[in-house]
């Protein structure tokens, strides 16, 4: 079976590595950066949405391009190349993602167009503190349709005007979709490793709140969601792996030391051989992963889990031996390595920390092979 990218799926992402290098060079990440008051890149948001990104996967009934995961994920892999600063995970891969798995037709005929449009900013807002979600620790409750409880930490809660919520009803755990420009919703910014995607607190006093999905599927459904972000996160993780892997590689082609570049060194040929090894172990993770997704397969739950452990692995790897094969000189603030760096570290703790999804991978193939017997 081949799980490679189709031709014109490569086309799409040759196209939109095109545009983010002309559109997204790190010089913009870093003003995002640099400006405390500033979330994330306005302009560039608005010019993705022109694009037609947003809507990748959305279909066409809905107001979105109606193209298919594959090459979702093909967009995702050059926005983690991009280090692109901007909400795009938090409103494709959970919120588009959580409507188009649980919403009612109403809300799909509401969302889903303003989505494609990059009218709405979407978070996914299920953790309330430190430690996996459960049923046992969620303290948030929905009481007649009013949210109460506090959300920590949410990331892009500070600018997402819609959230998919996870709270107790009943005594159940449910998913409900809460505007967050409306009454009963306070906010207050968190201090993160990565600026350029910031993360909030949100609390909540009897906001309004519309329930997604049946009564007491929150758990089932936020894992369904989980799974999906998982490859498309995983995607990004590859991108910037592979940015870091050819950062690494150019420097140590142009560095000199002692009259011959440094990449004539057995040290420096060990990391870059380390790197590449681990990305392309992530990559064929990452493509199975896009196959199960893509064809909502059984094993997407297994697939995305080992997408999402692997990815996790390559990119903080590669982002930390980047730095290394740099030198002294990138530990500097003037050198972008510390830039993937701080992305790797924050992508791999959006949707459960690798600790939480290592977990789920051995529940998953005990599982398996519990019923395989």
């Amino acid at each position: 079976m081949n799980f490679d990218f189709s031709d014109d799926q490569k086309f799409l992402k040759n196209e939109a590595r095109k545009f983010l290098q002309a559109n997204c060079p790190t010089s913009r990440v870093r003003q995002v950066l640099d400006d405390e008051a500033k979330a994330y890149d306005e302009g560039l948001w608005k010019a993705v949405a022109e694009q037609g990104w947003l809507g990748a996967a959305i279909p066409e009934a809905h107001g979105g391009l109606g193209l298919g995961r594959v090459e979702l994920c093909a967009i995702a892999e050059e926005l983690g190349r991009a280090l692109a600063p901007i909400p795009f995970a938090s409103t494709v891969y959970f919120l588009a993602e959580a409507v188009m798995l649980a919403g009612s037709e109403e809300q799909k005929a509401e969302l889903l167009p303003k989505i494609a449009a990059g009218e709405v900013i979407g978070a996914m807002a299920t953790s309330e503190g430190p430690g996996a979600v459960s049923a046992a620790n969620l303290q948030a409750t929905v009481t007649d349709g009013k949210l109460s409880g506090v959300k920590l930490p949410v990331t892009d809660g500070d600018i997402a005007t819609v959230a998919v919520v996870l709270a107790k009803e009943g005594g159940k755990p449910g998913l409900f979709l809460v505007d967050l420009t409306g009454p009963g919703v306070t906010r207050e910014p968190l201090k993160t490793l990565d600026p350029t995607r910031d993360a909030a607190k949100l609390s909540f006093d009897g906001a309004p709140a519309r329930r997604l999905g049946g009564a007491g599927e929150g758990l089932s459904l936020m894992e369904q969601v989980f799974d999906r972000a998982a490859v498309l996160l995983a995607f990004e993780q590859c991108g910037g792996a592979d940015q870091c892997l050819e950062m690494a590689k150019d420097y140590a082609l142009n560095r000199y030391a002692f009259g011959r570049t440094i990449a004539s060194y057995q040290a420096i040929k060990h990391k870059l051989a380390d790197m590449y090894v681990k990305n392309e172990l992530a990559r064929s993770n990452a493509y199975y992963g896009a196959w199960a997704l893509n064809t909502d397969a059984p094993e997407l739950p297994t697939a995305a889990a080992a997408a999402r452990i692997a990815a996790s692995e390559a990119y903080w790897f590669a982002s930390k031996e980047n730095i290394q094969t740099h030198g002294g000189i990138g530990f500097t603030w003037e050198v972008d390595c510390h830039l993937h760096y701080r992305r790797s570290r924050q992508l791999s703790l959006v949707a459960g920390a690798p600790r939480v999804w290592k977990e789920r991978l051995v529940s998953q193939l005990e599982r398996r092979n519990a019923e395989a017997a």
